[in-house]
């Protein structure tokens, strides 16, 4: 109803379209929202199995319990591949795309990574996710000529990820 209201307004009014160039202020781009999200993955999954370790009834608090895991899971999959395909859409210009030609390949490899630990709790699959995001960090960062080093996470599980060395 509001819409309605509003699209009326706008045909009689007229108002001025906004518009942007990207999606988010220039130069705000970081891929550690995607580097966390794939690590929260791992996490889901490791959670997952350690539940199911445990063994017992499977009453309806195990049941709550392992849906929000799985819940947790397929929403961060989903962020992390959210996050590389707007650096990769709105950053990656074609400079970039000349001198790193494999970042349409690497998206690609996360677009269908993130899409199987969605459809799965495959960890070895979540590992390679978190990886190929790495990989996606340490051109990014070359890209803007910011060093990176490896640190390992301070939270589970625990996996290294690529940080800018500021």
């Amino acid at each position: 109803m509001l819409y309605k209201l509003l699209d009326q307004l706008d045909q009689h009014i007229g108002f001025e379209k906004a518009s942007a160039h990207c999606d988010v202020p220039c130069g705000i781009y970081d891929p550690i929202v995607a580097q966390i999200s794939a690590l929260t993955v791992v996490r889901m999954i490791d959670l997952m199995n350690d539940q199911e370790a445990k063994g017992g009834d499977k009453d309806m608090h195990y049941r709550n319990t392992f849906a929000r895991y799985v819940a947790v899971k397929e929403e961060h999959a989903e962020k992390a591949k959210a996050e590389i395909r707007i650096i990769w859409g709105d950053y990656f210009k074609p400079a970039h795309l000349e001198k790193y030609p494999q970042i349409h390949a690497l998206t690609h490899k996360i677009m269908g990574l993130g899409s199987k630990v969605r459809q799965t709790t495959d960890r070895q699959a979540a590992l390679e996710l978190v990886e190929a995001i790495n990989e996606f960090a340490q051109i990014f960062w070359e890209t803007k000529g910011v060093a990176t080093k490896r640190a390992k996470a301070p939270y589970a599980p625990g996996l290294e990820l690529v940080y800018p060395a500021l």
